[in-house]
């Protein structure tokens, strides 16, 4: 599933294409990904980009007639490509410029969405998150704060997009292993100077990750089709059975919240 390095990676991929350019016409191949795709979309034809924003995983595609917002699911991709390029299987949504490019949109699994935004109103589907890992907001005080009463496994705690959006499960396998934390760790057990590595690291894996491009384990590519290259990256994620690059015994694997965790049980306390 791409996470918020993916999702920012595609963005900054595709806005030098896009934004300034005015859209001539949107072509929907099915009439539902996730969810239905609403026909209020139709009101961005003839509209000029005016930005292209990122709040957690979805992608703002913004105009003063309103915003598609976009959510690439389990599998989904965007690509600009020239206006004529070949159909493929699982292309369901082409936006159109006048400039002939085209933005793609690729879904095999079809668990992602287009939404539509009015002018100045906020989509539910944004409504309660909490603050961009990448910012000031995002810091030891406020997540110590967050879990003086939580019990909840730190991994959990951490993945919770009401907390902070965007730590997905690669990222939050790698945080803690950099940090050091058990991912079964009640997260009110975690001290505030665990509090300020953690913090740090998951900035740190996050910006490393949107500077190689990503992490390519299945689905995900570039705007421009190229692989990410985090996956050379990864220290435990998917790595059960190896040695521990820190003290050479073997990385286990459990599911944690229902998701595969990976760690250290001689590292991570």
């Amino acid at each position: 599933m791409p996470e918020l390095p993916e999702v920012e990676v595609s963005r900054m991929g595709i806005s030098p294409h896009l934004v300034g350019q005015k859209i001539q016409s949107l072509t929907f191949r099915t009439p539902k990904l996730r969810w239905d795709i609403p026909v209020e979309l139709k009101r961005l034809e003839g509209e000029v980009i005016q930005s292209i924003s990122r709040r957690a995983k979805y992608l703002i595609i913004e105009t003063h007639a309103g915003n598609a917002i976009v959510h690439l699911g389990m599998s989904g991709s965007l690509r600009v490509l020239d206006a004529d390029f070949p159909v493929a299987k699982h292309d369901h949504v082409d936006l159109k410029l006048t400039n002939g490019k085209i933005l793609r949109y690729n879904d095999p699994r079809r668990f992602g969405s287009w939404l539509w935004c009015a002018p100045g109103e906020s989509h539910k589907v944004l409504e309660g998150s909490g603050p961009e890992p990448l910012t000031d907001d995002f810091n030891a005080q406020y997540l110590a704060a967050k879990a003086s009463k939580r019990t909840l496994a730190i991994k959990q705690f951490i993945m919770d997009n009401k907390v902070v959006v965007g730590v997905g499960n690669i990222y939050a396998n790698e945080a803690l292993f950099s940090s050091l934390i058990h991912p079964l760790r009640p997260a009110n057990k975690v001290t505030k100077k665990e509090w300020s590595v953690l913090t740090e690291n998951i900035k740190s894996v996050l910006s490393t990750a949107i500077e190689q491009g990503g992490t390519t384990l299945k689905d995900f590519a570039q705007a421009d089709g190229k692989p990410g290259y985090f996956a050379q990256e990864l220290q435990v994620y998917g790595k059960a059975g190896q040695e521990c690059p820190k003290c050479q015994s073997l990385i286990e694997e459990q599911k944690i919240g229902q998701r595969n965790t990976f760690f250290c049980n001689e590292c991570q306390k």
